[in-house]
């Protein structure tokens, strides 16, 4: 056994020295040890954490393409999962579940899809009213990390309760629960999450391997010289005040003098940087030593109207890039104004227009909002994936594009 031990340490001894020779710039291991180190986390877990090239797949994502996503998503853990651990303990569910936030919106409170669901656990509009999170013209509570976690808590105990497995209720999250209870009937029915794979929509298929590989890389990036990069607070930092009138966040930064970077990422389930207080108290996050503040300097302060939309100035170019539009026969002004999101006035200022006449071929210089990836989805990562290459012959560019085939 001991001479077993040795030689498996020497082959890794090898193996890693023959990396690091052959220019890789960050570790990589044997299939063998990342199944061990799952195995190990699988030990403590009702969720199941299968290991499979798909789920290695996702690693590599985490470990070597969004380093630095990571890196930032370990900072904010210290923040959040205190605040998770304490809902998933409320509602008896398994502690892994936290992980699953990582998966849908790396921890970014704000986090937009392109489907538009939104927050920490990216609710879409209608399935926060099942949950009762308000969402208005001030307020997102899709966003607001306590009200969201508890949804998110409420919805996972219901679709395990009617899934009785964890890995499918984590796709159901997904994709709903109706799309595996499809892929349930449509595979004749097959229950275990791999077996039903292929019956599943492409992003569902993706969720699990996702999920099992940000588990193993929360409790593994030290092995992968991944440094966390430090939240703004951690969550024992941080304490809460009712408010009872209507306050802007620029009321809020100077009583308590906190920067106002500080006051919306404690409190980004308010859209307009504007707190709107009717009937009752609403609560207030803010740092400890900035509560005292505040506390002090509330009474002072005057009751805040509604910000109001201000008009972007003719032509303005803030945060947008140039194209050349090639008018195509029955197009009209307002198609390539809705477009490209900006109005008609601006693309005749651009171009410096006499009229609003269009003709076929016309170049029309346009001004579009810059398409900036804001956050950071892993999801459907693995399927263009194909930047690091392996020593070992399992792991080849190859591997990546074969998963979803």
């Amino acid at each position: 056994m001991r001479l077993v031990l040795v030689l498996c340490l020497a082959m890794t001894a090898n193996w890693l020295q023959a990396a690091a020779d052959g220019g890789d710039e960050y570790p990589h291991y044997p299939d063998w040890m990342y199944e061990n180190r799952l195995k190990e986390l699988d030990k403590s877990t009702v969720v199941k954490l299968d290991y499979n090239p798909k789920v290695q797949a996702f690693i590599d994502v985490y470990t070597v393409k969004r380093r630095d996503h990571l890196s930032n998503i370990i900072g904010r853990a210290d923040y959040y999962f205190p605040l998770f651990e304490e809902y998933l303990a409320k509602y008896d569910l398994p502690m892994e579940l936290k992980y699953l936030a990582i998966v849908e919106s790396a921890l970014e409170p704000r986090a937009k899809s392109s489907s538009g669901a939104m927050g920490l656990w990216q609710f879409l509009y209608h399935a926060s009213r099942m949950f009762e999170l308000k969402v208005d013209n001030y307020v997102d509570e899709r966003c607001d990390p306590v009200k969201s976690t508890e949804a998110a808590c409420r919805y996972l105990k219901y679709l395990h309760h009617n899934l009785n497995d964890w890995q499918l209720a984590l796709a159901a999250y997904n994709g709903g629960i109706g799309v595996v209870q499809k892929a349930i009937e449509r595979s004749g029915g097959k229950t275990n999450f791999w077996e039903l794979q292929p019956y599943l929509p492409k992003a569902v298929q993706s969720y699990v391997p996702a999920f099992i590989a940000v588990n193993y890389v929360m409790n593994n990036y030290h092995r992968h010289d991944v440094e966390p990069v430090p939240a703004p607070l951690s969550f024992n930092e941080v304490d809460t005040v009712y408010i009872h009138k209507s306050l802007s966040f620029e009321q809020i930064h100077k009583a308590s003098q906190t920067p106002i970077e500080i006051v919306e990422w404690l409190n980004p389930s308010y859209t307009k940087n504007f707190i709107p207080v009717e009937k009752e108290p609403v609560c207030l996050f803010l740092p400890k030593k900035g509560v005292i503040h505040f506390v002090r300097a509330v009474n002072g302060l005057e009751e805040a109207n509604p910000p109001v939309s201000k008009a972007m100035p003719l032509g303005d170019k803030t945060n947008r890039e140039s194209i050349v539009h090639h008018v195509q026969k029955g197009e009209f002004f307002h198609k390539i104004a809705i477009d490209n999101e900006c109005r008609i006035s601006d693309i005749v200022y651009w171009n410096n227009l006499p009229n609003r006449n269009l003709y076929i071929d016309q170049r029309l210089t346009v001004w579009r909002p810059k398409k900036v990836e804001k956050f950071f989805f892993v999801t459907n990562e693995p399927t263009t994936y194909k930047a690091v290459l392996y020593l070992d012959n399992y792991y080849t560019d190859n591997r990546i594009n074969k998963l979803y085939q």
